[in-house]
């Protein structure tokens, strides 16, 4: 009974965590990447559509696209639009891997 309890405390200690996490790394997407690639990576924004953003939420584009080519774009910027900024002198490391799972849950809402 001690460790079913033990577990239960634990469980919902790290569910606030986990949660915070999520909220930060939405609130990253908002700040730095939203403009562009708007709310949900479609790209449905004026600059996305000037710039012939990819719409980040298609599942062939998501099949296409790497994690670690992913994770090059946002430190690096882009090869293939200079308007993308380099991030690796404002993001951690573990900021750009939040990043990129945040761009995967965009597959989960794709219509293709």
């Amino acid at each position: 009974m001690t460790s079913r309890w033990f577990l239960l405390s634990t469980l919902l200690l790290c569910a606030p965590a986990v949660s915070h996490a999520e909220d930060d790394v939405a609130a990253l997407w908002d700040k730095s990447c939203k403009n562009c690639h708007g709310p949900d990576g479609r790209a449905q924004t004026r600059m996305g559509q000037k710039e012939s953003i990819p719409d980040m939420s298609r599942a062939s584009w998501q099949k296409r696209e790497s994690d670690a080519e992913l994770r090059k774009v946002i430190a690096n910027g882009s090869s293939h639009n200079p308007k993308m900024k380099a991030y690796k002198d404002r993001l951690t490391p573990e900021q750009m891997d939040a990043l990129v799972g945040y761009i995967r849950t965009f597959k989960a809402k794709a219509k293709e």
